[in-house]
């Protein structure tokens, strides 16, 4: 595919979004993903795919946001030389919650596809000129196999062909600090992980948290694990601390390639949720706050006695768990069942807060994308200076619908996207799968005054390049007809969606 190129002025917090329209492109199933052939700048690299199209896909989108375009075509183009430099450590974090989708064997749909991600390394390691550090890394699901999440991306073969061509280690980091044995539903045994190499720093946002304005409230959360204790803990009056692996803070660039999914607790998820994957300790992550919005929670939509007993059993259910041990676990796996059946199955019923009255998720993920941004090494925030070098690159070519982020339906878009402030491709990505941004807190609330702001400009200052005509323009003159129309999580269904007439959009 040929594209023209774009104009573009950079700043990191106001520059445009690239999207690029190649419905065509498909997956391709040979890791370690080698480059087609004609491309000079590729010399370097060993082995050729022409079959690969995803990999020319992602290299025109390079070019159609105008990155070196004087030089394209000849051997010294250099793509990511504005924002990787010699001597640089580039943390490169895709998508890794899990190896296949909840309910199948399907992975293409779950994590960011391998295809999209040598491109991004193969470009950065010249940037580096050899000099440098390239991590690639997550934190996954805490139930969720390392080693099957390597083998199905393809990230083992590409770490293997820099080492055995280039003689340069790619570094594959799971940054959790626990792993959760998951039997049924239930989290029946913890065993400790390596973690990140670096260890890991704690950050008080205190007052500049997004949980900050619900000081004084008698909220309680819930993190990932059953000891809410641990969780409450670190949020309370006055202070709000996580956990972050050290190496993405340590790292002079941050590329996220986030995946084009719907989420259960915040509607969207690509490059602001995608950051939960910084964390070591993700218990300490609030997801919802126990109780209905009547009590000023929101684990239920609704204040019932049913939703009240059943939050009661809850609790004491998941005290309960925190023992672990093989009796523990066997009472609760043989009595999960009774639970459903008194109050209902979980893709049909709202808790644990899935749904559009999620006031938590949001407030933690916008935190965790100011930490990366501002945070220091020690844990302080940088009140001075520039935010961190970032740059989001998104795969849209099979996206997510429904049950995300990990038991949804795979949506085939054939899209990528780009860019170098999260906020702005992420309200885009809500545009083009139909998705209202105003009825998304998780980028309706990122706009606006901070002492760590996450963007400078407005919602109609956002603008796309695009090789697709009708997306080459601000995205407030985007048509509706000329958008997706993605089904969101049924907690959000009637709530996010854009009104449009029922014969338009892209099905």
């Amino acid at each position: 595919m040929s594209v023209s190129c774009a104009d573009a002025g950079w700043d990191s917090m106001i520059s445009p979004v690239g999207v690029l329209k190649s419905s065509s492109v498909k997956y391709p199933s040979n890791p370690p993903y080698h480059p087609p052939g004609g491309c000079p700048e590729l010399a370097p690299f060993a082995g050729i795919d022409n079959g690969n199209a995803v990999y020319g896909a992602v290299r025109d989108l390079l070019l159609l946001m105008g990155f070196d375009k004087e030089r394209y075509g000849t051997a010294n183009w250099n793509p990511l030389g504005w924002l990787v430099k010699p001597g640089d450590t580039v943390f490169i974090k895709p998508n890794m919650i899990a190896h296949k989708d909840t309910l199948s064997e399907e992975s293409d749909h779950v994590v960011t596809h391998g295809s999209v991600i040598r491109p991004i390394i193969d470009y950065v390691y010249l940037a580096l000129s050899g000099r440098g550090r390239i991590l690639v890394g997550d934190s996954p699901q805490e139930d969720s196999s390392w080693r099957n999440i390597l083998k199905v991306m393809g990230l083992l073969e590409i770490q293997e062909y820099y080492l055995q061509q280039h003689g340069f280690s790619i570094d594959l980091l799971d940054l959790r600090d626990v792993h959760r044995k998951n039997e049924r539903g239930i989290y029946s045994r913890t065993t400790r992980a390596k973690g990140d190499p670096l260890g890991s720093l704690v950050v008080d946002l205190g007052s500049d948290s997004a949980f900050a304005e619900l000081d004084g409230r008698p909220t309680k959360y819930y993190g990932s694990y059953y000891d809410s204790d641990e969780t409450n803990a670190h949020h309370r009056r006055g202070k709000h601390e996580y956990a972050i692996a050290k190496s993405p803070i340590a790292a002079d660039v941050f590329i996220g390639i986030p995946k084009l999914k719907t989420h259960k607790k915040c509607g969207l998820t690509v490059s602001l949720k995608g950051l939960v994957g910084i964390n070591a300790v993700k218990n300490w992550l609030p997801h919802y706050t126990f109780g209905s919005p009547a009590t000023g929670g929101d684990q239920f939509s609704t204040d019932s006695m049913k939703s009240r007993l059943e939050n009661q059993v809850v609790v004491t259910f998941k005290n309960f768990l925190k023992k672990e041990g093989s009796l523990v676990n066997h009472f609760a796996r043989s009595t999960k069942g009774l639970g459903y059946w008194l109050f209902g199955e979980t893709d049909t019923v709202v808790r644990s807060g899935n749904w559009h009255g999620n006031d938590t998720v949001w407030r933690m993920a916008l935190d965790l994308n100011r930490i990366l941004l501002y945070a220091n090494e020690d844990g302080s925030m940088r009140r001075q200076g520039p935010p961190k070098k970032y740059f989001s690159v998104v795969d849209g070519i099979i996206g997510m619908e429904g049950d995300g982020p990990v038991a949804g339906t795979p949506k085939e878009v054939g899209v990528l996207l780009a860019g170098t402030n999260a906020v702005a491709v992420d309200a885009l990505c809500a545009k083009l799968i139909g998705f209202d941004y105003t009825k998304l807190p998780i980028i309706a609330r990122a706009f606006g005054p901070h002492a760590f702001p996450l963007t400078e400009n407005s919602y109609d200052e956002i603008t796309a390049v695009s090789n697709h005509p009708s997306w080459n323009m601000p995205l407030v003159e985007w048509q509706l007809s000329d958008v997706y129309q993605f089904r969101p999580h049924f907690g959000w269904e009637g709530i996010i969606e854009l009104h449009t007439p029922l014969h338009a959009g892209i099905k």
